[in-house]
Formats: structure tokens, sequence, C-alpha cells
């Protein structure tokens, strides 16, 4: 009988926003899959906690999820952590998730504080419905593309960005959503020195070109106004010519109808019956 994935929370900076149920469960399982074990560790011996610890980052590819994978289906029991928050949030533990359900090895989840539903909490922008887009894509293509979808989008977005990044992504935003869209900047979280920084995108940009970004950010983003984002919604036409356009690079009718509905909204038999 194989052993149990457990996912488990941690905290995201402060060490006491922790439960007993993770705590136990950080010294009840077999080992750990860590993101970086030297992060983990200090946790662990912040509790005197001595379950050893093995590395699962965005490098260890399939052969790592393997080699968890079959100690599991041993009987051992694993628990997997993130540097901070819930892992598989835009995490690299997300693969072995996959991959136990397709084994059939069970996963169940010790939750905790995650860093997109904490900044979202404070941030002081609209949190009825939201979307989470994590880090923005490098490549210039790729980043208009994800750029322009998120134009008209009505809820508040959550992006996650590196200092040395910042201002560039402010530029961005503020070309695409325009400067004077409201945003929220959330750094330092649950740590001494926490600040929340409410301001406009344009005030944002010279803010940071006068100071110099530290730490890591969530950007917590207000999104468009209905009139904006019905302006900006794709029409039926619009999504008939994506879809044209997937066909004619490759892709069958039906699935590049399906990839431009993802992208416009609109229905996709709606989409393939106008063609």
């Amino acid at each position: 009988m194989s052993g149990t994935l457990y996912i488990i929370g941690t905290p995201i900076g402060n060490l006491e926003d922790i439960t007993l149920r993770q705590l136990r469960m950080l010294e009840e399982v077999d080992f750990i899959a860590a993101e970086d074990t030297r992060v983990t560790r200090k946790l662990l011996n912040h509790y005197n906690i001595k379950t050893p610890a093995v590395s699962f980052h965005e490098h260890s590819g399939a052969s790592g999820a393997q080699r968890i994978a079959a100690r599991l289906m041993e009987g051992e029991s694993c628990g997997i952590v993130t540097d901070a928050g819930m892992p598989c949030i835009s995490d690299p533990g997300e693969p072995l998730i996959q991959l136990c359900y397709e084994m059939g090895i069970p996963v169940t989840v010790i939750p905790g504080p995650s860093a997109v539903i904490t900044a979202l909490a404070v941030a002081g922008q609209p949190s009825a419905q939201f979307v989470f887009e994590a880090f923005l894509p490098v490549p210039k293509k790729e980043r208009q593309q994800r750029l322009a979808r998120l134009k008209g989008e009505a809820r508040t977005i959550i992006l996650y960005e590196a200092p040395h990044k910042l201002l560039r992504t402010l530029t961005d935003l503020g070309e695409v959503l325009g400067e004077g869209r409201e945003i929220s900047f959330c750094r330092e979280l649950t740590k001494l020195h926490e600040e929340v920084y409410r301001t406009t995108i344009g005030e944002a940009i010279r803010h940071y070109g006068a100071n110099e970004p530290r730490g890591e950010f969530v950007l917590v983003i207000a999104g468009a106004s209905e009139a904006e984002a019905m302006e900006e919604m794709p029409t039926l036409e619009d999504a008939v010519v994506l879809a044209q356009k997937y066909a004619a690079e490759g892709l069958k009718k039906r699935e590049a109808c399906k990839r431009a509905a993802a992208e416009t909204g609109q229905r996709s038999n709606e989409i393939y019956s106008s063609m």
C-alpha cells in the first residue's frame, strides 16, 4: 500500500503563522520534499523538527518527481513544502501532485498562508472576484499577448514581481491598462516591515523611478471599469478571425475554435459555426 503525499502550507514570512496540524504533519511524515532545503531547515530548526528533507524544485524535472513517487509507492509518507506559503501555487510542486494522481497515490492538503490571498485581503482593492496571473512572461511577444488579454479584465488582477523587474512591468502596465489605474503594492507581508502602498500605476512609476524597489512584490491591480471592459471585450467576429489564424497555423478546426474561445470569452460552438 502506498504512502500519502501531504501538501503542507508554511509561513510566508512570520514563523508564528503556522498551525498545530502543520507542525504535527511536518514531524510525522517520513520525509519532506522542499523547494530549498536550507530555507525549510530554518523553519524546522525553529520548531525542533528533525524530519529529513530532500530537494524538489523547478529544475528537478520528471526524474525528481519520479524518485519521490517511487518512495511513496513503497509506503513512505512525504510532506511537500515551498519556501513560503502554499505549495503548487505558482510553484514547482504542481508536477509531483499530477504524477501522484496518475499513479493512484493519495494526496491531501494541510492548508496555510498564501501570499496571493494575504495581499488581496490587505490591498484595499475589490476582492469579490479576482484573477491570479503570477509572473508575467519575460519574452516580449508572450508578454504583450498576456497584457492584451488583461486590458479589459474587470476582475481585480494579482501579479508577482521581483524588485529588479518592477519598473519594466509598471511601464508595460501603464501602456496597456493606463497610468490612472489604481494599484496596491504589497511587500514584506507578515514581517516586521510589512508595507502596503496604494496609488496609481503612473504615480508608482515615478515613485519607484526615484526610490529603488526592495523585496518581493505582490501587485494587486483594480480591474477595468464596466465601460472599459465592454469596450475591450472581443466580438464573435474577432474570435472567428483568431480561430482562422490558429487553423492556418496547423491546428484542427475544433481545437482552433477552443483556443480562440478561451482567449476571447466567446463560445467555441458559435465560433465553429461562423467559420
